[in-house]
């Protein structure tokens, strides 16, 4: 009898040992679990809206360099929708990531995703247009300032006997179209013989640049140039001028996106502001890099602009 309580208590211990292992690897794999299982870095990527081709190219250039320095890239598109990339970017903090990049679609909306990122501890960097509010480590951009002025300096030149103009801006509230309405009006708000005589919001979309500039031409025909806060907005409105016949209206546009670069060399467009998005997309996941490498950034990484024309 004492032999069979000797051999059922042994088998209880073990038993025991068992079950003690077991608990203790699921703790272990618990706690694995919540990070990234290969030790892969991870950055998460908020696109404003990718139906813009500036904005696929700099996807393009920051893939290219995540997969160069092996870092997970976790693209989200907030399909130009404030509400959208809020959700987006609560839900790259779930997951984990060790960075956010964010293209904001409006800068001061964007402020709440931001805090909601800096309480959780993860460093965010914005990327082409900047942030009204919250803790950003650094913001990657050409100078929309100076682009803005650069368009303007050159739309001057082409007018030497000035007229009206018209200038298609962008999202309300991002800083892309306030900086760089901010540079084309500190030039031409000092000549006196050019008058910006219309003055309308087309989001940066192809589409509403064209109906905005329908809309613009039934009551206001005389027309010498056009400025758009971007290419996109600038190749709608040259749909609508050259449906009416006008194809000496100068139009400027920002960001040389391949078809408008292909309009300024066949002489329908006077030119545009080149940007260098895939340069732009590259740098902010090599500052994340660093960021997650324990490095310092700069508050402000500016990229290069030129002239296309």
């Amino acid at each position: 009898m004492k032999k069979k309580l000797s051999i059922i208590a042994s088998l209880f211990m073990a038993i025991l040992l068992l079950v003690g292992c077991s608990l203790e690897n699921g703790a272990d794999n618990k706690e694995t679990d919540s990070s990234n299982d290969d030790g892969e870095m991870k950055v998460g990527l908020s696109i404003s809206t990718l139906n813009n081709p500036f904005f696929v190219t700099l996807k393009e250039g920051a893939e290219q360099a995540a997969e160069k320095e092996g870092v997970e890239l976790i693209v989200v598109d907030a399909q130009n929708d404030s509400a959208k990339q809020i959700n987006d970017i609560e839900d790259l903090i779930q997951q984990n990531v060790d960075v956010i990049l964010v293209n904001p679609t409006d800068s001061s909306a964007i402020t709440a995703a931001i805090e909601s990122a800096n309480q959780a501890n993860i460093p965010v960097i914005t990327v082409d247009r900047s942030a009204e509010g919250g803790e950003v480590v650094s913001h990657i951009a050409s100078d929309n300032v100076e682009g803005g002025k650069m368009a303007g300096e050159y739309l001057v030149e082409l007018l030497p006997e000035g007229g009206n103009i018209v200038e298609l801006e962008g999202i309300p509230g991002s800083s892309a179209a306030r900086e760089r309405g901010e540079g084309f009006h500190e030039v031409i708000d000092n000549v006196e013989n050019i008058e910006v005589v219309s003055k309308q919001a087309a989001d940066f979309d192809r589409a509403k640049g064209l109906t905005v500039m329908e809309n613009i031409l039934q009551g206001q025909s005389d027309i010498k140039a056009v400025f758009a806060h971007n290419d996109e907005m600038a190749l709608g409105a040259l749909e609508a001028l050259q449906a009416q016949g006008m194809n000496d209206v100068i139009v400027i546009g920002f960001d040389a996106t391949d078809d408008a670069v292909k309009a300024v060399e066949a002489k329908e467009m006077a030119a545009t502001v080149a940007q260098k998005p895939a340069l732009i997309g590259e740098t902010a996941v090599m500052s994340a890099l660093k960021l997650m490498n324990g490095e310092t950034t700069e508050e402000f990484i500016p990229v290069e602009l030129e002239l296309v024309k």
